[in-house]
């Protein structure tokens, strides 16, 4: 079940995480799946202008924060804990990148998220990823937000 709406995420993350505030737009939420966009700019780039790897990473790791934070609710200290990322070919030049993000599993402490990112427009990934993140123990009237 969503504890947040497609609004309330973005707002949520455009208020705590002010630094990619504008990089990142949610496309689209349900309860397992995610798209967002990476919104490409220069600041993306890496030389012969396709879009960095640092820059796919972010895309696959703000999609798994964001899917978590969508089904457990406003908890801005869930971390990262691993990431693993196969980049399987390169992105197309000055075109936003769409990363398609499924839950694969929550539980109370990790969850574990699945991420394939795309040249917008394209069919084939240029980018895999499978990254788990740590859930903050719930504390008794401690809420971020």
């Amino acid at each position: 079940m969503l504890k947040m709406t497609l609004q309330e995420l973005t707002a949520f993350v455009d208020t705590e995480f002010e630094q990619v505030e504008g990089d990142f737009s949610v496309l689209s939420l349900s309860e397992d799946e995610i798209r967002v966009r990476l919104n490409v700019q220069d600041k993306h780039l890496r030389p012969g202008g396709t879009v960095s790897g640092p820059a796919m990473f972010s895309l696959a790791d703000v999609a798994a924060y964001y899917m978590t934070l969508a089904r457990i609710g406003r908890e801005a200290l869930t971390v990262t804990t691993s990431c693993s990322i196969d980049f399987m070919r390169k992105p197309e030049a000055g075109v936003d990148l769409i990363a398609d993000a499924r839950l694969l599993k929550l539980g109370r402490q990790l969850s574990v998220t699945d991420v394939l990112i795309f040249s917008e427009g394209g069919d084939l990934p240029v980018a895999r990823a499978t990254l788990t993140y740590s859930i903050p123990p719930a504390r008794k009237g401690w809420k971020v937000g």
